[in-house]
C-alpha cells in the first residue's frame, strides 16, 4: 500500500506534536472495511455507512454457494447475481442495479449522513438454487481511499513525488469532508438538544399552569363546601334556640 510521508525540520519542538494529529486524520481520511457474511439466497443484507457529501464509495464483493455434497463454499455460478441498492439519509435510492456474482459497484454520496447499502441475490423460490447459502465477501472503501494510485500514476505519468503530492492533496481534501460532516453533526445535534430542551420547558410550564388550575379548582370546591356546612350549622343552632328539633 502507498504511504504519505510528512517532512519535519530537525530541531523543530513543534514537529512531534503536529506530527500525530496529522497522521491521525489521515487515517481516518482513508476508511475501508472488508468484511464477510451469511445470506440465504432470498434474504436481504443492509449496512449503514456514514459518508461525508461528495465522497466516492467503491464496493467490492465476490459470492461463494455452499455445496452440501462437499460440505463447504464453491465460488458462486455466473447465472446467480447480486442486486445492490443504496439510499441516502433522505431515503432517496441513488444506485440501484444488479450485478453478476462478483464485481464492483460505485456511487458518490450528496447528502451527509447515513447511507444504507443493500444487498440480495437475484434467486427466487422458483430457482435452481433456492433455499441455498450465500457467503459474500464485501469490501467497502470511502474517500480517498478508494482512489487506485497505481493506474491514476499510468494514466497521468506521473513520478513517484508526483504521486505523492496529489495523495497528500486529496487526503487533505478528505479531511475538510470529514470535519464538515462532523460540523455539520455537531449542529443537527444541537438543534435537537435545544428543541428537546425548549419542548421540556413549555411541558413544565403546561404542566405548572394544570397544578395551579386544579389548586384553585380544589380551594373553591373547599370553600363551597365549608360554606354550606357552616350556614346549615348556623340554621340548626337558631332552630335549637326558637324551640326547634332539627
Amino acid at each position: 500500500s502507498s504511504g504519505v510521508w510528512v517532512g519535519v525540520r530537525a530541531g523543530s519542538p513543534l514537529g512531534s506534536v503536529r506530527l500525530f494529529p496529522l497522521l491521525l486524520l489521515l487515517g481516518l481520511a482513508a476508511r475501508s472495511s472488508a468484511l464477510y457474511f451469511h445470506i440465504g439466497e432470498t434474504e436481504k443484507k443492509c449496512f449503514i455507512e456514514e459518508i461525508p457529501d461528495e465522497t466516492m464509495v467503491i464496493g467490492n464483493y465476490r459470492t461463494q454457494l455452499y455445496d452440501k455434497q462437499r460440505e463447504e463454499y464453491q465460488p458462486a455460478t455466473p447465472g446467480l447475481g447480486m442486486f445492490v441498492e443504496v439510499k441516502d439519509p433522505d431515503d432517496k435510492v441513488i444506485l440501484s442495479r444488479q450485478y453478476g456474482s462478483e464485481g464492483r459497484f460505485t456511487f458518490t454520496s450528496h447528502t451527509p449522513g447515513e447511507h444504507q447499502i443493500c444487498l440480495h441475490s437475484n434467486s427466487t423460490k422458483f430457482s435452481l438454487f433456492a433455499g441455498g447459502m450465500l457467503r459474500v465477501h464485501l469490501d467497502i472503501q470511502v474517500g480517498e481511499h478508494a482512489n487506485d494510485y497505481a493506474e491514476i500514476a499510468a494514466k497521468d505519468k506521473l513520478s513517484e513525488l508526483q504521486l505523492r503530492v496529489r495523495q497528500l492533496v486529496e487526503q487533505v481534501e478528505q479531511i475538510q469532508k470529514e470535519q464538515n460532516y462532523q460540523r455539520w453533526r455537531e449542529e443537527r445535534f444541537r438543534q435537537t438538544s435545544e428543541s428537546t430542551n425548549q419542548r421540556v420547558l413549555w411541558w413544565s410550564i403546561v404542566q405548572t399552569l394544570i397544578l395551579v388550575a386544579i389548586g384553585v379548582w380544589q380551594m373553591r370546591h373547599l370553600k363551597s363546601f365549608f360554606e354550606g356546612y357552616w350556614d346549615g350549622f348556623l340554621s340548626v343552632n337558631a332552630g335549637k334556640r326558637m324551640g326547634f328539633q332539627p
